[in-house]
Formats: structure tokens, sequence, C-alpha cells
């Protein structure tokens, strides 16, 4: 409606007769978003329920399930941070990272780690606290993207490493060190660690081959029999449409399947962890923006649902 006739229309049409248009407009229009969000939920759902749905041991899943932060073994992570157990994608990336490497035995004393694209995450604190020597990376501040420092997901030193309830101030400056590094070249000197990480970080190096690239690369920072685990963006509506590059990438299975085949063909050892959809409502709930955080398992990122996908790798003894 132009000025002139929005004019006249205020002019012929009493006030409360123009507020109740307004009311059902509005109305009409926010029943008709509902209905287009409870159709792409069932969509959506459908799609969830095209891969396995049954119960598995802690940290047995690629994705993360209810059952998990249902157990034992979290709440003790939990407490080795001095965390609550959070029904959140990001806390579990963490504690799936922390068991894998604990179930691997390389976070003992003496035993080196490197981590990649760090931000202010506890994990080198926890894991000097066990003895480890920790090497922590961040991108250079160039690269990374906007808004980042603010939210905790970048880091421009070692001190943003330090949580004084996990670790005494001697003990992390002496094992912990950081530098950068740009995960789409990494420096030559970052060599012979027993283990490496990364928490969703690889699908924001500009496109699906940059992440895989770095995931191949970062297994050449291993002595032979290291660990690697790495956490990323999974896609669960499609198996075919995804965002394939910009600042945020989500992985689809065909892509994790064909990174694993090139770790394997080099002669690596890839965990096999299904990609488990669990029976609970938690399971098959994703968060809409603006995000609640509660429960955060799986979210809508641009067009796609998708969730944490974790991956180890040991590398070749040879």
């Amino acid at each position: 409606m132009n000025a002139k006739l929005r004019s006249v229309a205020r002019a012929i049409i009493p006030q409360p007769i123009r507020g109740f248009v307004r009311t059902c407009v509005g109305s009409g229009q926010a029943l008709a978003r509902q209905v287009r969000q409870a159709r792409q939920r069932r969509q959506w759902q459908s799609a969830l329920m095209k891969f396995v749905a049954a119960p598995t041991p802690y940290m047995r899943s690629a994705i993360p399930v209810t059952a998990d932060f249902e157990s034992e073994e979290i709440s003790a992570f939990a407490k080795s941070i001095g965390h609550t157990v959070a029904l959140h994608r990001k806390f579990w990336e963490w504690a799936f990272i922390a068991h894998h490497l604990e179930r691997a035995g390389v976070l003992a004393p003496q035993r080196r780690g490197l981590a990649f694209g760090v931000g202010s995450e506890p994990l080198p604190a926890l894991f000097a606290s066990r003895g480890c020597e920790i090497v922590a990376t961040d991108g250079p501040s160039d690269v990374v993207t906007p808004g980042w420092q603010a939210t905790g997901q970048y880091a421009a030193d070692k001190e943003q490493l330090y949580h004084g309830h996990i670790i005494d101030r001697g003990t992390f400056d002496r094992l912990v060190s950081f530098e950068t590094c740009d995960m789409n070249a990494i420096p030559a000197h970052l060599r012979n660690f027993d283990f490496c990480w990364s928490a969703c970080s690889l699908e924001h190096l500009g496109n699906l081959e940059a992440g895989m690239e770095f995931v191949v690369n970062s297994i050449k920072c291993l002595k032979p029999g290291g660990v690697a685990v790495h956490t990323t963006e999974f896609n669960l509506s499609s198996p075919t449409n995804t965002l394939t590059e910009g600042p945020t990438c989500i992985y689809r299975k065909r892509d994790v399947e064909a990174l694993k085949a090139r770790l394997t063909t080099a002669g690596h050892d890839v965990l096999p962890l299904p990609i488990v959809i669990g029976p609970t409502p938690t399971d098959t709930h994703f968060d809409l923006p603006p995000f609640k955080h509660d429960p955060h398992l799986k979210l809508r990122l641009s067009d796609y649902i998708c969730t944490s996908y974790g991956l180890v790798v040991r590398k070749a003894l040879d």
C-alpha cells in the first residue's frame, strides 16, 4: 500500500478497526510461521530416522546421544573441569575428545599434545593437570571469524587457557605453551606429538576440502601410533545439499566417509563409530534460532539440521 492510500485508509477507517485488522494480520502471519516450522520439523525428524537408532556404550556414537549425558563417566568429566553436565553439543565435544584420548592411553606424564583452534576451552588445562605437555594453538588474528574473541572462541595467548579450578599456576606455566597456527598451513616444526585435537574448528577453513585436508595434515604432526581426535559440523537433514564453502561448512555422511577412506588408504586406523539417533525426545529435538541452548545437541544452521561429529584416528606405525 502506498503512502496516499494509507492516508485515505487512516481517514475513513476508525482506529479500533485498524487495530483489529493489524492484530488479525499479525496473528495470521504468526500462525503461518508456526505451520511452516511444524512442517519442517516433521521433514527433518523423518530424515533423522534414516540413521541408526540403538543403544550404544558411552561415547561410542559419532554424534551426541542423550544416553552419554546420563552416564557416570560424563559426570566425572564435568567435575574434572568444574562444569555441570549440560545437554549441549560443545560440552559433548570436550567430553568426547577427553574420553577417546584417555581410552587411547595418551593422557599421561611426559606425553605431548597439540591443540588446534583452541579458543578458551578447558582441555589444555585438564590434560596438563594429568602431566601432559601441551602446545595450544589458535589462528592468526587476521584469519579468524569476526566476533569470536567476544564469545570465547578465539585465544590470542595462553592466559585465556588458564583455569585455576583445574590446575595450579606453576604446573600450567610449566606444561602449557601457546602459539598461532593457520590450520590451512600447519608449520613444519609442529611434529612428534603423541596426540592432537580440535573441537569444531575445521569447518571454518573456507570449504569442505580445506577441512578434510587439515585432518590429513594433522596426522603428520603425530608420532607413529599417535592419536588425533577432531569434531566438526555434521548434516543430518540432507545427504546431498549442504554448505560447501564460506565461514561455516557442514559435512555430509558421504564427505566423512570419503575422508575416512583417505585416512585408511594412507594406512591409518579410523575408529568405527556409528551415527546413532537415540530413542528419547531430546535425541530428536533441534534448537531453532534464536537458540535456547537447552537442549542444544542438534540445531538448525542455515537450511539444515546439524550436530557435532567426532572422528578418532590412530596414525600408522610405519
